[in-house]
């Protein structure tokens, strides 16, 4: 699984790219999303590399995100009483599990698939420059991690 997050605004996108954006649900800079690791999802994630960055989220890091920066649909946070009410899951930990194994979809127990994070703490490195340069864009890998940490 991969967390997705928008960098850089609308300013000067191409139409193609807007629209494989809105396709991924970033509307807006600092949204994030989860998708699945399959071919469909990286061609889009290429076409869109120097809006965005990416990689493989930890669990732990997941149920942070989840836990504090989740929405039902409604606009109400996610508690572990809802979990354990509405699904098979009883807990924020076991939800987390079951989204990274690709058990659930997150439109299953009515969770919006879009976290609006904080922009992250001492600010990205740098919104036109590939994370491998020495920027925030592209493929970033396990520092994922350490960005949702800074925005949460």
């Amino acid at each position: 699984m991969f967390f997705v997050v928008r960098v850089r605004g609308t300013t000067g996108v191409k139409k193609d790219v807007a629209n494989t954006l809105n396709m991924l649900r970033l509307n807006k800079i600092n949204h994030g999303v989860i998708i699945q690791n399959n071919p469909s999802y990286k061609g889009m994630l290429q076409k869109v590399k120097d809006y965005i960055t990416w990689g493989e989220v930890k669990p732990e890091v997941l149920k942070d995100v989840i836990s504090k920066r989740g929405k039902l649909i409604g606009n109400i946070a996610i508690t572990e009483e809802y979990i354990k009410e509405n699904t098979d899951c009883s807990s924020i930990e076991e939800l987390t599990d079951a989204l990274l194994n690709s058990e659930i979809k997150a439109e299953d127990i009515d969770m919006k698939p879009v976290f609006r994070l904080h922009p992250p703490r001492k600010g990205y490195e740098g919104v036109r420059q590939s994370f491998n340069e020495g920027g925030s864009l592209g493929f970033r890998g396990n520092f994922i991690n350490t960005l949702l940490k800074r925005m949460i």
